[in-house]
């Protein structure tokens, strides 16, 4: 049953992504073109999403234990180390320049679009080299 749900609330974010337009990477692209016709229709979907997390985050965290399992999972480091930084610009140099992040790409399977299929491929390939590295 919790496949399920999860899965139900999968498609409902995708849903929230198809309906933003931010799995189209043209309008990902128009917000980071800062200097030509920016598009700020991300600022809006980022605000909204952090704002309903702001005030949700709050009250869930004080429940004993997640709806669907047993505990929390939070992370606890709070560092900001070399690996961080240089994690997060390779994937926004990545999305900046493909106009699609993990989501989006996912959502996009479902249109049969050559690009997202190559996209997702490389993503999950990236995962397994990163996986096997990170062990070492």
């Amino acid at each position: 049953m919790v496949i399920v749900i999860i899965f139900i609330l999968g498609a409902l974010f995708s849903t929230g992504l198809a309906i933003s337009g931010m799995i189209n990477p043209n309008k990902v692209i128009g917000f980071l073109d800062i200097f030509g016709e920016w598009d700020p229709a991300l600022a809006f979907v980022m605000a909204g999403g952090v704002m309903l997390n702001f005030v949700l985050f709050k009250f869930i965290l004080k429940r004993n234990n997640p709806v669907l399992t047993s505990d929390f999972s939070v992370p606890s480091n709070k560092n900001i180390d070399k690996r961080l930084v240089i994690g997060s610009a390779m994937f926004g140099i990545g999305w900046g320049i493909g106009g699609v992040c993990p989501g989006p790409g996912l959502a996009n399977l479902f249109l049969f679009d050559p690009k997202a299929i190559v996209f997702v491929v490389f993503m999950l390939i990236g995962m397994f080299l990163f996986n096997k590295l990170n062990k070492a």
